[in-house]
C-alpha cells in the first residue's frame, strides 16, 4: 500500500507514537491523519467531542443529508464510556481535554471489521494538533480500500473541525 493513504498530515513523530486504539485490535494496519488547528487545545477538544453528534465529514454521505452542527453543542464533551461515537464506534476510554478513543460497535463491525480509533487535541507551537488513529485489525485487501476511503472522509472531517475550531468563538 502507498504512504499516502496510510499517513495525510501527520509528523513522523505522530506516525510512529503509539495511541490506545493500537491495543483494541490485533496488530494489522494503523492509519494516522493530522491537521494543525490554529486554535488552543481545549477548543479543538471541544469539537473533537461534537463526534459523538455528528461525522463532520461528506454529510451526504455520512449523515444522510443532515448537516453536522456549525456550533458546539451544549454537554457534548461530557463523554461516558460506551456512548456513541461516529455512528458506528463505542467509546472505550477518554482522557477528558486530550483524547477519547472507540472501537466499532456490533454495527459497525458488521459494515467494516474490527476497528478503533484514538483522537487526540495536542499542544503546538501555532495552537493544536488533531491527530487521529485508525488501527484496523487486518492488513488485507478489505483493510486496504477501507484505508483509501478513510482517507477521502477522514481528511474531510479534520478539515471541517479546524475550519469550525478556528473560528472565533
Amino acid at each position: 500500500m502507498k504512504l499516502d493513504a496510510v499517513v495525510w498530515g501527520a509528523t513522523p513523530e505522530e506516525a510512529a507514537r503509539s495511541y490506545p486504539a493500537d491495543d483494541l485490535v490485533p496488530p494489522g494496519l494503523r492509519l494516522t491523519r493530522a491537521i494543525g488547528v490554529a486554535a488552543p487545545p481545549e477548543r479543538t477538544w471541544r469539537w473533537l467531542c461534537q463526534i459523538a453528534v455528528a461525522p463532520y465529514s461528506y454529510d451526504l454521505v455520512d449523515n444522510l443529508g443532515r448537516r453536522s452542527p456549525q456550533t458546539l453543542t451544549p454537554g457534548a464533551d461530557r463523554l461516558e464510556v460506551g456512548q456513541t461515537m461516529a455512528v458506528v464506534f463505542r467509546l472505550t476510554s477518554f482522557e477528558a481535554g486530550h483524547q477519547w478513543t472507540a472501537v466499532t460497535s456490533s454495527r459497525g463491525e458488521r459494515l467494516f471489521g474490527r476497528v478503533a480509533m484514538t483522537y487526540a487535541a495536542e499542544p503546538d507551537r501555532a495552537g493544536s494538533r488533531l491527530v487521529a488513529r485508525v488501527a484496523v485489525g487486518s492488513a488485507g485487501p478489505v483493510a486496504h480500500a477501507l484505508a483509501w476511503g478513510d482517507l477521502v472522509m477522514m481528511r474531510r472531517q479534520l478539515l471541517n473541525l479546524k475550519r469550525l475550531a478556528e473560528r472565533v468563538p
